[in-house]
């Protein structure tokens, strides 16, 4: 094995564009002297010689010239008797410099520079990798993915990086197979074993953010700026907007014409249901704003609870509240405080429908009510326990479980 064995060693080192060559040099010298400090006890009186473009190296040799019965360190001193073999004109006190053959340290050796050599270019390869996405946090990367896990997609970028999305980034209703292709934002990156992990997500907010930068110019250009995001990935998201020119409505530019904007960055969520609002320092309106698609009557405050009671009209409530009570927490998120729900209406002609009890009345209990006439919560504090248990098949104390709740709601 000879200098011709490194070669292709040299060749994976130079692959590596995003190292300087200054770096290239000073590792590949590294590891040389390494080799010749173990064989020799010392590297001082070497010089080595690179040419990474042609993948070559030379090692030259320094010795003084000393009397033959002078000698005392065979590495560092040669006799005149052998100096004057390598070249006539040699004289004591002169200093010989030859080469030194990469045979010459032994088959062992030499498969250990591969080695060393080897291992620096991986560590140079992870350390470049993990600086590099460090950078990008919070950009969008597109790749392709190549494995399908329980709990995690690897997925390969252009260059061939493996990034993870963990099940927990993944929107619900996601659904990917090998070789689709997929866009998603890099949240962190972080060193595991000496291995660098780039985590990419699709729930993340930032994700969403750069979605309509994407989509939006006006908020690449800095006109609109997006003052915050609140999401539940994959149903509903709330994106606070404002322009600091009165001339651009934020609300409408993220839109777009008849909702071309929009509909890319839906699509792209699996159908996520997005409602862009005017951001407001007038916290009352930007409560009310945050509750759409709902109509809000009425907002009272308690600033030092942080807490807002808002009066709608009924028939306004289940969408104020949303499914399974989304759209009133993430409007909660949005504006910072803890909204409660009030139905705005006359005393005299006060009644509810017992449909907007649903998130506290399992529905087949609602269901056994209407069974026997009973469609809002007067009509059924208007029978008797006794006279809605012969009625109905309900037990007597889900009966007066109901009537409770109804009443806590006239009171």
């Amino acid at each position: 094995m000879d200098n011709i064995s490194l070669i292709e060693t040299f060749s994976e080192f130079k692959e590596l564009k995003n190292i300087d060559r200054a770096t290239m040099m000073s590792v590949l010298e590294d590891v040389f002297r390494n080799m010749l400090l173990k064989k020799f006890g010392s590297n001082d009186n070497f010089d080595i010689i690179i040419n990474i473009d042609k993948g070559d190296f030379e090692i030259w040799r320094n010795r003084e010239v000393v009397e033959d019965d002078e000698i005392e360190d065979p590495y560092l001193q040669i006799t005149i008797s052998d100096a004057l073999k390598i070249d006539e004109d040699y004289e004591v006190g002169e200093e010989v410099t030859d080469e030194v053959k990469l045979v010459d340290f032994g088959r062992r050796a030499i498969v250990a520079l591969r080695q060393n050599l080897t291992s620096r270019i991986l560590e140079l390869e992870k350390d470049n990798l993990y600086a590099k996405y460090k950078d990008r946090i919070g950009e969008i990367v597109t790749g392709e993915v190549y494995q399908v896990w329980k709990r995690e997609i690897l997925v390969l970028d252009d260059e061939g990086n493996e990034l993870i999305l963990p099940k927990i980034d993944q929107i619900p209703s996601d659904y990917y197979r090998k070789g689709d292709s997929l866009r998603a934002v890099i949240t962190r990156v972080e060193m595991k074993n000496s291995n660098p992990l780039i985590i990419i997500s699709r729930t993340s907010s930032i994700f969403l953010e750069r979605l309509f930068e994407l989509e939006v110019p006006e908020i690449y250009d800095g006109l609109i700026t997006i003052k915050k995001i609140v999401r539940n990935a994959g149903e509903r998201a709330k994106v606070a907007v404002e322009s600091y020119d009165d001339r651009i409505d934020p609300v409408g530019a993220c839109v777009g014409m008849k909702g071309s904007r929009i509909h890319g960055i839906v699509r792209e969520l699996r159908n996520e249901n997005i409602d862009v609002i005017n951001y407001t320092t007038n916290t009352q309106l930007y409560i009310t704003r945050s509750l759409s698609p709902a109509k809000v009557n009425s907002v009272k405050l308690y600033e030092e609870e942080k807490k807002a009671e808002v009066f709608l009209d009924p028939d306004e409530v289940s969408k104020a509240i949303g499914k399974g009570g989304l759209n009133i927490k993430l409007a909660g998120q949005l504006s910072g405080y803890e909204i409660e729900v009030y139905r705005d209406v006359d005393e005299a002609d006060e009644d509810v429908n017992i449909a907007e009890f649903s998130d506290e009345i399992e529905e087949w209990v609602l269901d056994e009510l209407r069974s026997v006439g009973c469609d809002t919560a007067k009509s059924v504090l208007n029978l008797s326990v006794v006279e809605l248990v012969k009625r109905t098949d309900l037990e007597e104390e889900t009966i007066i479980d109901v009537r409770n709740i109804f009443k806590a709601e006239f009171e």
